[in-house]
C-alpha cells in the first residue's frame, strides 16, 4: 500500500475514533492552558520570535560556516565529529563504534533524529539491549509503537491506558496513579544507567562558537545518559545550530514556553566534549554524528528551506486542526503535523509524500504559533505548487480539473444542466472522494445567475 492510500485509510479511521479524539483534545487542552500561562513571562513575545526567526534563518543561509566552526571547536575539546550523508552511513558509523568498544547495553534519551534513522531497530537486530529513558519514550517502547508527537511521545494514551500497559508488562497494580508509575520507572532506570556501556542523545541546539551541544529535558535522564556510560554519542541534524552560546538565553525560554508552557525547562545541559584530565565524571569518548539525510534537498529550496529553522517545539502540531483529528501515527513518518507536511516531501520523496502538504485547512494557526516565525501555511501552498509543476498527479485528476476549468470559465456551460442533473453528476463522480462520513452538498434547481435574471426581468 502506497503512502497516500495508507494515509487516507488510517486518517479515516482515526478521525472518527471518538475515544482517540477525546484523549488528544484533553491532552492538548492542558498544553494550551500551560502555554498561555508560559507566554506571560514575555513583555513582547513577538519581538523575541522575530529575533529567533532571524537568527535561525541566518544560520541556515550560512550553514557551511557554522558546520566547520563547530567541528574545529568540538575536535579541539577532545571529541570526534562524524559526517553522515544518510541513514545508512549513520547506522554504519554507530555500529562500528559499538563493535570496537564491545558494547552490550545502551541507554537513550528522547531523540527524533534517532527515530529518523531507526536506531532502536538496528540495535535490536544486533542483539544490543537498548532502553529509552524518557518516560514518554519508554511507554511507547513498551507498547511497541513509534512516538506520537515530537515533544510528547505518548500523548495518545490516557493514564488508564498506561496503567494497563504497566500491569501487562510488570504486573503493577492496575489502579496505579501516574505518580506511582513514575516512581516505578525511575527505580528501574537508575540501575540501567549504571550498567550501560553507551549513552545516546540528540541535541536541541548545536553551539558552534564553543563546540558544544545543548540538551533540554524535564526528567534528568539526559544528564545521566551523558555522564554514566563510558561512551556518549550525539546524533543531530545539520540544521540544529544557533549562532552563539549567548543566544541560548533567547532560544531556551522560547523552546520551553512553546513546547510545554514552562518558563524554562527543568534540566538544561551544555556539553563540550568527553571527560578531561582531572574530571571525575563524564564519558571517556564522545562522538557527534552530523546527519544530512536529505536536509540539503530542503536547503536547496528558495522558500521551503525556512522549515530547517524549526526548533522542534511541537507547537504547530498542537494548533493544527488536522493533527488534532487524525493524530501523529497516521502520517507514518518521523515528523508529523504542519512541519512534517512541509519537510517530508523533501526529506523523503515529493511524489510519494506530496499528499501531506494537501492535508491542511490552511487556517494559518501553525504559522501564528511558531516561535521562529516559519510561514508554514504558505510553504504548504508552495509545496502543492511544486507537486503540480512536477506533474505528480493522476490522469483522473487532470481530466476532472480540465472539466471543472472549462465549465467554470463559461456561464453558458455552467447553466447548461439543471440542478438535478448537476446533483446526479456530483453523486456519480464525487461521492467516493467526498468520503463516506460526509453528506454530499445539493445544488439548487436554479443557479444564482438564473435567479438574478428572473428577479431583474432579464433574458
Amino acid at each position: 500500500m502506497d503512502a497516500y492510500t495508507l494515509f487516507i485509510k488510517e486518517s479515516g479511521i482515526k478521525a472518527f475514533d471518538l475515544e482517540h479524539r477525546r484523549k488528544i483534545n484533553f491532552n492538548i487542552s492542558k498544553y494550551d492552558l500551560a502555554v498561555n500561562n508560559g507566554k506571560n513571562q514575555y513583555k513582547n513575545i513577538e519581538k523575541a520570535k522575530n529575533r529567533a526567526g532571524f537568527l535561525k534563518y541566518k544560520v541556515i543561509n550560512d550553514l557551511d560556516k557554522y558546520l566547520i566552526q563547530f567541528e574545529d571547536k568540538f575536535t579541539a575539546n577532545g571529541g570526534k565529529v562524524i559526517w553522515a550523508q544518510d541513514k545508512k552511513e549513520a547506522l554504519k558509523e554507530i555500529l562500528e563504534i559499538v563493535k570496537e568498544n564491545n558494547i552490550k547495553t545502551v541507554v537513550k534519551t528522547k531523540s527524533m533524529t534517532t527515530e529518523e534513522i531507526d536506531l532502536n531497530e538496528a540495535f535490536e537486530k544486533k542483539k544490543i539491549n537498548t532502553l529509552e529513558t524518557d518516560l514518554g519514550e519508554y511507554i511507547v517502547q513498551l507498547a511497541g509503537e513509534k512516538p506520537y508527537h515530537i515533544v510528547t511521545p505518548a500523548m495518545h494514551k490516557s493514564k488508564e491506558d498506561i496503567a494497563q500497559l504497566f500491569n501487562e508488562k510488570f504486573n503493577t497494580d492496575l489502579n496505579s496513579t501516574p505518580e506511582e508509575l513514575t516512581v516505578f520507572v525511575r527505580n528501574l532506570l537508575r540501575e540501567k544507567f549504571v550498567e550501560a556501556d553507551l549513552g545516546v542523545t540528540g541535541a536541541n541546539f548545536l553551539i558552534p562558537d564553543i563546540g558544544g551541544i545543548a540538551l533540554t529535558e524535564n526528567e534528568g535522564n539526559g544528564m545521566m545518559t551523558m555522564s554514566f556510560p563510558k561512551i556518549h554519542i550525539v546524533i543531530a541534524g545539520i540544521e540544529k545550530f544557533i549562532p552563539r552560546f549567548k543566544d541560548l538565553d533567547l532560544f531556551w525560554p522560547l523552546l520551553s514556553t512553546h513546547g510545554t508552557g514552562q518558563n524554562i525547562t527543568v534540566y538544561n545541559s551544555i556539553v563540550t566534549g568527553p571527560r578531561k584530565t582531572g574530571e571525575v565524571d563524564g564519558p571517556q569518548k564522545m562522538y557527534v554524528i552530523l546527519l544530512d539525510n536529505k536536509r540539503t534537498n530542503l536547503l536547496a529550496q528558495d522558500r521551503q528551506r525556512r522549515a530547517l529553522s524549526c526548533i522542534k517545539c511541537g507547537a504547530c502540531l498542537n494548533a493544527c486542526p488536522v493533527y488534532k483529528n487524525i493524530g501523529g501515527h497516521t502520517y507514518n513518518t518521523t515528523y508529523s503535523g504542519p512541519i512534517g507536511a512541509v519537510s517530508n516531501p523533501f526529506l523523503l520523496d515529493m511524489k510519494e509524500y506530496k499528499h501531506q502538504s494537501f492535508a491542511s485547512s490552511l487556517c494559518g494557526k501553525c504559522t501564528e504559533v511558531c516561535p521562529v516565525k516559519i510561514p508554514l501555511h504558505e510553504l504548504l501552498l508552495v509545496n502543492r505548487n511544486d507537486a503540480v509543476r512536477s506533474k505528480f498527479y493522476s490522469g483522473k485528476d487532470k481530466f476532472l480539473i480540465n472539466v471543472w476549468k472549462r465549465t467554470m470559465s463559461s456561464r453558458k456551460r455552467m447553466n447548461m444542466f439543471s440542478g438535478n442533473r448537476k446533483n446526479l453528476f456530483i453523486k456519480n463522480f464525487f461521492k467516493k472522494a467526498w468520503g463516506s462520513h460526509r453528506e454530499l452538498p445539493k445544488v439548487k434547481e436554479k443557479s444564482f445567475n438564473e435567479l438574478w435574471k428572473e428577479l431583474n426581468n432579464q433574458e
